[in-house]
């Protein structure tokens, strides 16, 4: 469960304003879904998703992994930012306080910090992780090669390594699958995927030659993820249209069923304005695709073969590693 629409604090209000009462629903929703990990971070709504977060999960903390995140600018001064090791530490403090814990169980890195040495971070994640307040961490919006150093720092300097990375992952994006799903796959990391549905995108309100509903944004307005080729997500979104009819469930449950099942992705992290939302990206656990319907999705969305995979496609298929496969299997046929 993802929690960025909790507060509505800021520029945070755009995404959603959930309060307490209403968090306390969906996380009961969730939780009855099976669901049994929580993600949030320190700057959604500047601290106001973590308090309403360790709000709602008091009395119950042991039920769910909760994970979060720092690195985003929270405050003003020069060491309110980054992943230097007095912000990484302080701000690991701050979100404790605010979720009423006394671990997190999954820290992730929220974004990378090309101004702090790598070292210095890997070792105030260390002393986190020996000091008890840190079970585990994480990276995300890292570039393959950003990850592949920082994985290869914590194994030379006997740091823990990172066990996750949370990804931007859709039939809207697939740009992950160049290096980033492999890298998973090759180096056993989990994929947590955030926005699945591409900021609503895939929800199937958004056609072809009609108006989007009141209230929503434009294809031209979206800015996370960026649209690039407005008529190939029209394309997607038709698809999409057409197997849920077929299948009597929503768009927005072909969407993350199709994520869902792709190679080392381990979860999907989803947010919703409201309970109704959620209860129907919920229900797409329940999913599964045929081979046929995953086809014509990949056909819809398929990014092409950049250099050097194209090249690898056509003279190297005879020595291809399963990490290689889950990008150039398809080109292979």
């Amino acid at each position: 469960m993802g929690t960025m629409t909790f507060g509505g604090r800021g520029g945070f209000a755009q995404v959603g304003s959930t309060d307490v009462d209403q968090a306390r629903r969906q996380v009961d929703m969730c939780l009855d879904a099976g669901v049994n990990l929580i993600d949030t971070a320190d700057v959604y709504s500047g601290g106001l998703a973590e308090d309403i977060l360790g709000e709602v999960l008091r009395g119950r903390r042991d039920d769910v992994l909760v994970a979060t995140k720092v690195r985003m600018t929270m405050g003003r001064g020069p060491n309110d930012a980054g992943l230097s090791r007095h912000h990484v530490i302080t701000g690991c403090e701050a979100s404790l306080r605010r979720l009423g814990t006394d671990h997190i169980d999954l820290y992730q890195v929220h974004e990378w910090d090309g101004q702090t040495p790598l070292e210095e971070t890997l070792r105030a994640l260390d002393l986190l992780v020996q000091s008890g307040k840190v079970r585990y961490i994480g990276a995300s919006n890292y570039a393959a090669w950003q990850l592949m150093k920082a994985l290869g720092t914590s194994e030379r300097l006997g740091l823990p390594q990172f066990v996750s990375q949370q990804i931007y992952y859709s039939l809207q994006g697939r740009e992950a699958e160049y290096e980033l799903v492999p890298l998973a796959v090759d180096q056993g990391l989990g994929i947590l995927v955030w926005s699945p549905l591409a900021g609503g995108l895939l929800s199937g309100k958004y056609r072809r030659g009609q108006q989007p509903p009141e209230g929503s944004r434009h294809l031209s307005d979206w800015g996370e993820p960026p649209v690039y080729d407005q008529e190939g997500v029209y394309d997607i979104i038709e698809v999409l249209v057409k197997i849920a009819g077929q299948r009597g469930v929503s768009a927005a449950q072909v969407a993350l069923a199709y994520t869902l099942a792709k190679p080392a992705v381990t979860s999907l992290v989803i947010g919703a304005r409201s309970d109704e939302q959620l209860a129907d990206n919920l229900a797409a656990a329940d999913l599964t695709l045929s081979d046929d319907e995953r086809a014509q999705l990949d056909a819809a969305s398929a990014p092409p073969l950049i250099y050097p995979y194209w090249h690898q496609a056509k003279t190297a298929r005879d020595r291809l590693s399963a990490a290689d496969l889950t990008l150039l299997a398809p080109h292979l046929k």
